[in-house]
């Protein structure tokens, strides 16, 4: 992405020691200074937050004002995870390179050539709600009075932390979800067009870290008229990485203006993103509709600051991102690079040609005043109309509710597309009339609302298989504009297997659906295992034996499988480079690759499943169930002792229930616990066991619920005072 001439970053070494003293003095001059407490502290008086937290390290939050609650959950969360979330403002501030190195180059790259503080200027005061505007600024004033206490874990300009900087954090994070970041890269690269398509696994842009973080999810509503016992029913399962920048907090929110949520935040937001609240919850699986186009631009040959737009020369808007990259100790260099933009949108030169791309979520802020609209939201009414507000640019919703509404909304910022091209490719990039200008209205948006079948589902595949029986969408009512995709997952199989196939769900029969260890016989990972037992083994006697073993498996991923183990690691790396746009390798040479490493590791080619993959916390190093694309869903990083360890797949795991009288009742479980990055923490690591074991903990949603299972209460600060 960056065209950053490798001399200035790694030639220093070969510099005089006079030029070496000059960038040492010039970074001692011009490093950020310490923020002084005092104001952040004195700012917390203006608040009363009580912080309790359960058994579990849980904090419940309590607060007479949505403000008081948004300052509580800021410190709170802070507590546990400040190196997350102050890592994440200052990649939202594009500076992540100044502390990470050439690589978060790309990141602060992209906060420019998206525009995102242009925006956030633009737009703040006038697209934000004084209501919405109070509260995140109380979060981040939650941050800074944390940070003030503990001004030996803050980098030197972090504070202050503001309301500016949480509403730009939704506008760089939320296309990643759909792959812009993927597009973008794949436009620099020459990549362009639907060939290359978008990757399930993740916002590699946004904090880059060695191994790419898997984003998917599972949601699952069930209306009284598919449940044994008349109970409205939802499945919260996202997929995320277990750790960063977009990894599960658990926290319980009350205040006196009636916000009260349970559910997972992300660092850096005080809002509750799935979950639910008193009457209502929905769960968000990530959704891959085509919502960036890309046009190639005609430059003009005498002033390469030109583009032909509609038969004449227009100017590019340009601007200068200056980027500070840490080299190493206190050396840094500044790299800056232009900004183009037309009025498509940001525009990339590249050997192949200069690129514009326009995309869903570009100019937007209100990302914020829809997660606080559906938070709030008491009824299946209030709740679509906060859908209504199509702030947020995707993600799929699967909501459920004490009246016994179950519905499904495929949303996204669909783009107004006119009809001809092919919007899946490149289109040309002269013609204004090309350039859309909205989105469709919220009507056209794919949804289903009560379906007869008293189901649905998403597990990141097509909304045309969202339901049972008759009840699914027509792909012929929508337009081909919308891009809408046509997938199917594991796991959406899985769904259609199980709860789509059970017409009287009982209460037991949910969660047993939920954590399906099978992979269907219409996959992916059948059909390629198909291949590799039908190959010739060319008289190989490790392949026979391996054919064999394939031949015999179930199809399932239980710690005790005796070829789950050789199944994942040949067919896993095939089906991944597919689901990325790559060529993949050769199926048989990846069975060579697993025979080797499973001889050599464990010396034999079926060994359990369980001594393969591996779920490991601190001192905790446990057998765990599960796989990629399978309903428990786990996704492990190679290890040298041929194990894999488990970084992503399930995390924040809620089940929610109503019953036929409307009483709620929501068990949860998390990966790790409460305390992310302490490891002296109780919480460090509790809920593992439970993770791993699959099973769950109750959620104290309400006061009386809570009695009897308070560990501490305080209120922030009050901690730091008792340590002192």
């Amino acid at each position: 992405m960056l065209r950053i001439v490798k001399a200035g970053l790694f030639g220093l070494a070969g510099l005089a020691a006079m030029v070496l003293a000059v960038i040492l003095v010039r970074a001692a001059i011009d490093a950020p200074t310490a923020a002084d407490p005092a104001p952040f502290i004195a700012k917390a008086a203006e608040y009363d937050a009580t912080i309790k937290r359960d058994e579990w390290g849980v904090p419940h939050i309590f607060g007479d004002r949505d403000a008081d609650a948004a300052f509580g959950i800021g410190y709170a969360h802070a507590e546990d995870d400040f190196g997350t979330i102050q890592e994440v403002l200052i990649a939202t501030r594009g500076h992540l390179a100044s502390i990470k190195g050439e690589r978060a180059a790309v990141t602060d790259y992209l906060v420019n050539l998206m525009g995102v503080w242009e925006t956030v200027n633009k737009r703040y005061e006038s697209d934000l709600s004084p209501e919405v505007r109070e509260v995140i600024e109380a979060y981040a004033d939650g941050v800074n009075y944390y940070a003030a206490l503990h001004p030996e874990n803050v980098i030197p300009g972090t504070l202050p932390v503001t309301g500016e900087d949480i509403a730009a954090g939704f506008i760089f994070k939320s296309p990643f979800f759909y792959g812009l970041d993927k597009v973008l890269l794949a436009v620099f690269e020459g990549k362009v067009g639907g060939e290359t398509g978008l990757s399930k696994e993740g916002v590699d842009a946004f904090l880059p870290s060695e191994k790419p973080y898997p984003i998917g999810s599972n949601g699952v509503a069930t209306g009284p008229a598919r449940s044994a016992d008349g109970a409205t029913r939802l499945l919260v399962n996202s997929h995320q990485p277990f750790t960063g920048p977009v990894a599960w907090y658990e926290a319980v929110i009350e205040s006196g203006e009636g916000w009260h949520v349970a559910g997972g935040f992300f660092p850096g937001s005080p809002f509750m993103l799935h979950g639910h609240n008193a009457t209502l919850g929905w769960a968000n699986t990530v959704n891959e509709p085509d919502l960036a186009d890309v046009y190639r631009l005609t430059v003009n040959p005498d002033d390469e600051y030109q583009y032909l737009l509609d038969g004449e020369w227009r100017n590019f808007e340009v601007s200068v991102a200056t980027i500070r990259v840490d080299l190493w100790g206190p050396f840094w260099w500044t790299v800056e690079r232009e900004v183009l933009r037309s009025e498509h949108g940001p525009a990339l030169r590249t050997p192949n040609g200069t690129f514009a791309v326009r995309y869903a979520g570009m100019g937007e802020i209100r990302q914020v005043e829809q997660y606080f609209a559906l938070d709030k939201a008491r009824n299946l009414g209030e709740w679509i109309e906060a859908m209504r507000l199509q702030a947020l640019p995707s993600i799929n919703y699967i909501y459920a509710d004490a009246q016994g509404n179950i519905a499904y909304v495929y949303n996204a910022q669909f783009p107004d597309r006119k009809e001809g091209p092919d919007w899946s490719g490149v289109v040309p990039g002269d013609d204004s009339s090309l350039i859309w200008k909205g989105y469709v209205p919220f009507e056209v948006v794919p949804k289903l609302i009560n379906p007869n079948s008293g189901l649905v589902f998403n597990a990141n595949n097509t909304p045309f298989r969202a339901t049972a029986g008759n009840d699914n969408l027509d792909p012929a009512n929508f337009p081909g504009t919308l891009g809408i995709q046509t997938d199917m997952t594991n796991r959406a199989l899985r769904l259609e297997e199980t709860y789509g196939a059970d017409s009287s769900i009982t209460r037991r029969e949910f969660h047993e659906y939920k954590y399906d260890l099978r992979y269907s016989e219409n996959s992916a990972m059948a059909a390629l295992i198909g291949e590799l037992i039908e190959a010739d083994s060319q008289g190989n006697e490790d392949v026979e034996k391996a054919q064999e073993i394939l031949r015999g498996w179930d199809r399932r991923t239980d710690v005790r499988s005796r070829g789950a183990a050789l199944a994942v690691l040949t067919a896993q790396p095939v089906i991944t480079a597919r689901l990325r746009g790559q060529t993949p390798p050769d199926p048989m040479a990846k069975l060579h690759d697993a025979i080797e490493r499973l001889t050599t590791h464990f010396g034999r080619l079926d060994p359990e499943w369980g001594e393969v993959n591996r779920f490991r916390r601190g001192s905790l190093d446990l057998a765990v169930d599960g796989g990629p694309d399978i309903l428990r869903a786990i996704y492990g990083t190679s290890e040298e002792d041929g194990t894999l360890s488990a970084h992503g797949g399930d995390t924040l795991i809620m089940f929610v229930e109503w019953d036929r009288n409307g009483k709620l009742s929501s068990e949860s479980v998390h990966p790790f616990g409460s305390a992310t990055l302490d490891r002296s923490s109780p919480h460090y690591a509790d809920q593992s066991p439970l993770f791993a074991g699959m099973r769950v903990k109750p959620v104290r949603f309400t006061r009386e619920e809570l009695e009897g299972h308070i560990a501490e209460s305080y209120r922030p600060g009050e901690r730091d005072k008792t340590a002192q």
